[in-house]
């Protein structure tokens, strides 16, 4: 599976994903829930955030989550090890060459994951092989395209685009959200199904402006700073005011962002 995470491994992804997680559950996760005893994959658990919000709000399902990194495992393993009760097991692995026979899961959930592959069809296909006819697909993306903000600067939009390139360029693509559907159909899935789930964010959200603007936003952005300067996509004074302009938002202004849950299901 062709992947390259933009984003990074350090421990401030890791803080930025679970202010992330903390901040959407309530937007991402509304209608998800799993009956005992079902069997669910989790695709592209990273450090656990959301396997930890899974867990919590479907108590009696049996979840298996897969990652390819063992670093972020370890962390997700240490995150849950502490949730008592939880049916969850954890296995290293390549989405695009699962480690399970074929219809062996009732559901699979997959969140933030297809956007870093070059090639997310090939998990879709996989993930629909190891699925029990009839049963269930979640996938939740974004779409950095999605965003604006008020006021909105050309410079607070460079930055963005800077993060857009950056992940093309590392074969994935951040406005994945829009494909859905059609990633979805392609792999030949059944009743499928997408749903926005809008943001948005002014002064008489504070709470908003804190978790989503400042801590999962702008936290994602900022933290390609680097490699959008050594990537020669921008000037380092370019890159600070693009950021401090989109820290105006905060406080005075608005801040709108998409993401898109789509379900599906394996055909009969």
């Amino acid at each position: 599976m062709a992947t390259s995470y933009v984003h990074g491994y350090d421990p401030t992804e890791s803080h930025r994903l679970d202010d992330q997680a903390r901040t959407l559950e309530d937007l991402l996760h509304n209608g998800t829930r799993y009956p005992a005893g079902s069997r669910v994959l989790e695709a592209g658990c990273g450090t656990g955030a959301q396997t930890e919000i899974l867990a919590c709000r479907s108590p009696g399902a049996s979840i298996t989550a897969v990652d390819i990194a063992a670093d972020s495992l370890a962390a997700a393993r240490k995150r849950l090890a502490a949730m008592a009760g939880a049916d969850v097991q954890f296995r290293q692995a390549d989405c695009a060459r699962l480690p399970f026979a074929d219809h062996h899961f009732e559901h699979a959930f997959v969140c933030f994951m297809l956007e870093h592959l070059a090639h997310p069809e090939n998990v879709l296909r996989e993930l629909k092989r190891v699925l029990k006819p009839g049963g269930s697909l979640t996938v939740i993306e974004g779409d950095h395209g999605s965003f604006f903000c008020y006021p909105q600067t050309h410079m607070a939009r460079r930055v963005v685009r800077c993060l857009i390139d950056l992940q093309a360029a590392c074969g994935g693509d951040a406005l994945i959200g829009r494909r859905l559907y059609p990633l979805l159909h392609g792999a030949r899935f059944d009743d499928v199904r997408v749903v926005p789930r809008v943001v948005y964010v002014d002064p008489s959200r504070p709470a908003w402006e804190e978790g989503f603007s400042r801590g999962t936003f702008i936290a994602m952005v900022s933290g390609v700073e680097k490699a959008a300067i050594d990537a020669g996509l921008i000037d380092p004074a370019a890159w600070r005011r693009g950021i401090e302009d989109l820290k105006a938002t905060i406080g005075q202004g608005t801040f709108h962002y998409t993401f898109f849950k789509a379900i599906a299901r394996r055909p009969a």
